[in-house]
C-alpha cells in the first residue's frame, strides 16, 4: 500500500532516472538497507507553504517505507542565497537571520514528516570545519562553462548583469551536501534541477554512486499564474490560521483544482481518482470541489474541528456578508503618524502586514479591494487618521481591527 502511494506521488515528477530509482528500490528491498533520501531547505524564506509540501509529501512516502530521510537545513549556504531564477545578485543573510528562519522550519516540518524518524542536519556541521584549501579543491570539480549553462546565469551574462564568484559556489556547496551524507535520492522542485544535477556530478567526482533526482512540479499560487511564493503574496502557508487556509483555497482558479488535489492532498488513491474524475466530467460543481479541498487542507494541518469551524466562518463572512467572529487586532504605532495624526493608507496597510508590499497595496486599492469600516477606498493617495476599533479589510480574507498606541 505504501509503495503504491509513493508511485502515485511520483506520477507527476521528473525522475533522473526512473531505471536507476527502481534498481535502488529493488536492491534496498533485497539487502534490507534503507535508502538515504535528501531534501535541502534554504532558510531564507522560513514559512512552509503548499508548494513546499509537494516534495515533503514524497519524502514522507519514503519515510513510511522505512527509508532514511534527511532534511538538510542550508544554514551555511543560506548566507549566500540561492541564485536560482534571480535576475540580480541576492542580498546575503546574517547568521542570526538564517538561524531564526531555520528554527521555524523545525517547528513546521513535523506537520508532514514523522519527526522521530527525520534526520535534521545543518550543513554548517561540515562546512564550518573546512579550511580554505577545501573550498578551493571543491572549486576544481566544476567548470565555469558548465555553470554558464544554467539559464539564469546565462541570461544575466548576456544582459551584462553582475554575477559574483560567490554565487557560483552556491550550487557547488549545495551539491556537496549530497556527498557529505552519501545521498541515494535527492528531492526538489523543478526550479532546482541545475543544483540537483551538480550534486549528482559531484558524487561521481568523489567516487560515489550518483543520486537519483526526483523533481516535483512547481505549484501555481492563488493567482493561478506564477509559482507559489510568499514574496508574491500568492501562497497558502501550512502554519496560517485555519480560516486563512480555507479562504485562500476557495480563491484558486477552477482550472487548478485537479492539480491541487493531486499535489497537495492526502486522499487515498481510489478516493482521489474518483474526485478527479468527477471534476473533469463536471459531475461536481467547482465551488463544492473547492470546499472539499479547503476542508481537507485545513484538517491536514489543523484537525477536523478546525476545518469545520473554518468552513462555518467562511459561510458566515462570504455568503452572508458578516464580519469574522475572530478578527486580529493590529496595533498602530504612534510614531507612524504625522503631526496631525495621519498616515498614508498604503504605508499603513504595509506596516500592519495586510499587504506583502507597497506595490501590492496599490494594486489592491486600484482594484477597489480595500475597505475601511465597510466603505470602499480606491484613491491611492488616501491618508487616514487611525481610530481605535476601526476595521480594515483587504480583499476577501484579510481583516484587522485597529488599536492605536499613545
Amino acid at each position: 500500500m505504501e509503495q503504491d502511494k509513493l508511485m502515485t506521488l511520483l506520477e507527476t515528477a521528473e525522475i533522473i532516472s526512473r531505471e536507476e530509482l527502481l534498481k535502488k528500490l529493488e536492491k534496498s528491498k533485497e539487502t534490507g538497507q534503507p535508502l538515504k533520501v535528501k531534501l535541502g531547505l534554504d532558510p531564507s524564506a522560513p514559512d512552509i507553504h503548499l508548494g513546499h509540501t509537494v516534495p515533503l509529501r514524497i519524502m514522507r512516502a519514503f519515510q513510511d517505507l522505512n527509508h532514511e530521510v534527511y532534511l538538510i537545513i542550508g544554514d551555511f549556504t543560506g548566507r549566500i542565497g540561492d541564485p536560482s531564477e534571480k535576475a540580480e545578485t541576492r542580498q546575503q543573510l546574517t547568521q542570526e537571520e538564517v538561524l531564526a528562519n531555520a528554527r521555524t522550519y523545525e517547528e513546521q516540518f513535523s506537520k508532514i514528516l514523522n519527526p522521530d524518524k527525520t534526520n535534521l542536519v545543518f550543513n554548517s556541521s561540515w562546512f564550518n570545519e573546512w579550511q580554505t584549501e577545501d573550498f578551493l579543491q571543491l572549486a576544481t570539480r566544476y567548470t565555469v562553462a558548465r555553470m554558464l549553462e544554467r539559464d539564469d546565469f546565462a541570461r544575466r551574462y548576456r544582459e551584462g548583469r553582475p554575477i559574483t564568484i560567490l554565487e557560483f559556489f552556491y550550487p557547488l556547496l549545495q551539491g556537496y551536501d549530497s556527498v557529505a551524507i552519501k545521498a541515494d535520492i535527492e528531492l526538489g522542485g523543478m526550479d532546482q534541477k541545475f543544483n540537483l544535477l551538480v550534486g549528482r556530478q559531484l558524487q561521481r567526482e568523489y567516487g560515489q554512486t550518483p543520486q537519483v533526482l526526483i523533481m516535483s512540479p512547481l505549484l501555481e499560487g492563488t493567482d493561478g499564474v506564477q509559482k507559489m511564493s510568499k514574496s508574491l503574496g500568492n501562497y497558502i502557508g501550512i502554519n496560517e490560521a485555519p480560516g486563512q487556509i480555507y479562504g485562500k483555497t476557495m480563491s484558486i482558479d477552477d482550472e487548478l483544482l485537479v492539480r491541487y488535489f493531486k499535489l497537495t492532498t492526502d486522499f487515498k488513491t481510489r478516493e482521489l481518482e474518483k474526485i478527479i474524475k468527477e471534476i473533469e466530467e463536471g459531475k461536481i460543481h467547482p465551488m463544492e470541489a473547492k470546499k472539499l479541498l479547503a476542508r481537507h487542507l485545513v484538517a491536514m494541518y489543523h484537525g477536523d474541528e478546525a476545518a469545520q469551524a473554518a468552513e462555518k466562518e467562511f459561510e458566515n463572512v462570504f455568503s452572508r456578508g458578516e464580519l469574522p467572529s475572530q478578527m486580529p487586532e493590529k496595533i498602530v504605532q504612534a510614531e507612524w503618524l504625522d503631526e496631525s495624526g495621519e498616515i498614508d493608507l498604503i504605508s499603513l496597510l504595509y506596516k500592519l502586514e495586510l499587504v506583502e508590499s507597497r506595490s501590492w497595496g496599490r494594486r489592491m486599492l486600484k482594484q477597489g479591494a480595500v475597505y475601511i469600516d465597510g466603505e470602499r477606498v480606491k484613491d491611492q493617495d488616501t491618508r487616514i487618521c487611525p481610530k481605535p476599533s476601526m476595521i480594515i479589510r483587504v480583499g476577501k480574507r484579510r481583516f484587522a481591527r485597529l488599536s492605536v498606541t499613545q
